[in-house]
């Protein structure tokens, strides 16, 4: 069951998003994965690879990103006064980009969950993904939830989703 939402039922679940997070991180499968961490504030950029984890994270003047693979691909990139933020834990992949003043979050939490987050416009964007789940943010459209337990809120658009299979 995908479950369009309206800017205000978005700017709701995106209130409660650190709750959400910490809660899908207390639930999902843990894995005793390598960790792969990958900071990259200002102009740098920075990868690793352990065992079964991988990370990657660039950013620009201004800008900061950064990956963390906990058994899982992350990559990050953040352009100028822009924030990029990716986790990826026990077989997930996850992946976001960000452009002036915008910061996406990508978090997948488990197989097969993937989440890709653009920031293309000012404002704030977040997914996560459970196994199995798919969760795009654009920032140009509103945000998609496929599969399992997916949710998603894009401050750019003021859309959601919410998947509940």
């Amino acid at each position: 069951m995908n479950i369009p939402l309206t800017s205000r039922a978005a700017a709701t679940l995106l209130a409660a998003g650190p709750m959400a997070i910490g809660l899908c991180l207390l639930t999902a499968p843990h894995a005793t994965a390598a960790n792969a961490a990958c900071p990259a504030p200002g102009t740098s950029a920075t990868t690793a690879t352990v065992d079964d984890a991988q990370c990657s994270a660039t950013s620009s003047g201004g800008g900061a990103a950064a990956a963390y693979g906990l058994g899982g691909d992350a990559s990050a990139a953040a352009g100028p006064t822009s924030l990029s933020l990716a986790i990826a834990q026990n077989g997930g992949s996850a992946t976001s980009t960000s452009t002036t003043l915008s910061g996406p979050a990508a978090i997948a939490l488990g197989p097969g969950a993937t989440v890709t987050a653009a920031g293309v416009r000012p404002g704030l964007a977040i997914g996560i993904a459970g196994p199995g789940t798919t969760v795009t943010v654009s920032g140009t459209a509103g945000p998609t939830c496929t599969g399992g337990v997916g949710f998603a809120g894009d401050f750019q658009t003021l859309q959601g989703c919410v998947s509940l299979n």
